[in-house]
């Protein structure tokens, strides 16, 4: 029964990977400026073209796996969409008087000149990705080489001077550790290490190890919860930040810890990441009356602050996704297939858009679509990632 489900649901994700990639290609080239459109309605026409770094990086990236690990994407016009969108980056991201020749732009205009900048390290994380990715494709050394020193810049903000962020220090903010920092490092070091040996492996050693202890710390109240944000010692903090969780970022934290402990054979590493990482948010995140998962939930029940706490967003269940998945495929665990299930089946009545193609992103509680775009400042290109999982999961049953 395993491999006969896994086998319909990788025939289902195929068929739906290719009309994601289709979508895009089709719509979201500017064969004007180079790079690509991130607001796109529903049908597929542009309502703005501000660009979002975040964004072209993802999208740069996932042109680039798709065509280095798939053969059926192993095309000339997927390659030369990605290098048209990395010299995009490479040209307009980097902000070059904003105090240090590595912070990048959140927000670009279709041009490519600089229009927001945000206090945070996720426009270099992707840039990083991209850079990396493109880098193995083509195999340009220099690119290889600049995603390296940007990767020592984000370890230096994040571990040793933070100032090169632009963000003062405030009398009244305390330091806090937001879960999404050292995940986003370790999904980095996972990228620059990959089927690579020697020094380049060596170099990030140490800093894989260090995310996986900082990602630990969030598991807090005697291993029954995950928090999104805890001091900067580890404890929990005051307030509705102390008590806020995001059980999506815990999913997608918990592959990225089952990835890392897979990799270092550390098997109480991977046992925390199935039990704790992916099982408690996923029970406490699951509406039980309407299905799907939660965006935000309070430890101690209250109501959380954020307005959009009840939705039901395309992310969180691309990560369970991942996350159950890939723990299934190691552990052979019925119960896991099984919870796998139960988001495929959500997931996939829910947000894809069968007229149109590509996903919708943003659900109410009910399961309605809310905002009809799909992409956005935030929302880009989906299910690749699943595909692949599916294809090496479906190889180790024949």
């Amino acid at each position: 029964m395993s491999v006969e489900k896994l086998q319909r649901y990788r025939e289902q994700m195929r068929t739906e990977l290719d009309k994601v990639v289709d979508f895009w290609q089709k719509y979201s080239h500017d064969t004007q400026y180079g790079g690509f459109f991130t607001c796109i309605g529903k049908d597929g026409k542009i309502y703005d073209e501000l660009k979002y770094v975040w964004l072209q990086g993802r999208q740069v990236w996932m042109y680039c796996r798709l065509y280095r690990t798939m053969e059926r994407f192993n095309k000339p016009e997927i390659l030369e969409a990605a290098k048209s969108g990395g010299a995009f980056l490479r040209r307009f991201a980097r902000i070059p008087n904003s105090g240090s020749p590595w912070k990048c732009a959140f927000c670009l205009t279709r041009d490519g000149k600089a229009l927001k900048v945000q206090r945070t390290i996720f426009s270099e994380c992707f840039y990083v990705m991209a850079m990396d990715e493109l880098a193995r494709v083509t195999g340009d050394k220099d690119m290889q080489a600049e995603a390296a020193q940007m990767m020592d810049q984000l370890v230096h903000w994040v571990r040793v001077d933070p100032s090169g962020l632009g963000k003062p220090q405030l009398s009244g903010d305390t330091p806090v550790c937001s879960m999404a920092v050292p995940m986003m490092l370790l999904c980095l070091v996972q990228q620059l290490t990959e089927a690579r040996s020697g020094e380049e492996v060596d170099k990030y050693r140490e800093v894989g190890g260090w995310c996986v202890k900082q990602i630990l710390q969030h598991l807090q109240r005697g291993g029954t919860a995950i928090l999104e944000s805890v001091s900067s010692e580890g404890k929990e903090l005051p307030g509705c930040e102390g008590r806020l969780q995001n059980p999506g970022h815990a999913l997608e934290a918990g592959w990225f810890l089952l990835q890392y402990g897979l990799e270092n054979g550390d098997q109480e590493l991977q046992r925390t990441a199935v039990d704790k990482f992916m099982e408690i948010p996923f029970l406490t995140g699951w509406d039980k009356e309407h299905g799907g998962l939660l965006y935000f939930l309070d430890v101690d029940g209250y109501c959380p602050t954020q307005l959009e706490w009840s939705m039901k967003l395309w992310w969180p269940h691309c990560e369970a996704l991942i996350a159950y998945l890939m723990a299934y495929s190691h552990t052979k665990e019925p119960a896991l297939l099984d919870r796998f299930s139960q988001v495929y089946d959500y997931t996939f009545s829910h947000f894809s858009d069968a007229e149109n193609g590509e996903w919708f992103g943003y659900l109410t509680q009910q399961g309605k679509v809310t905002l009809d775009f799909k992409g956005g400042p935030f929302k880009g290109e989906n299910v690749n990632r699943l595909e692949k999982g599916l294809v090496r999961n479906h190889d180790r049953h024949k």
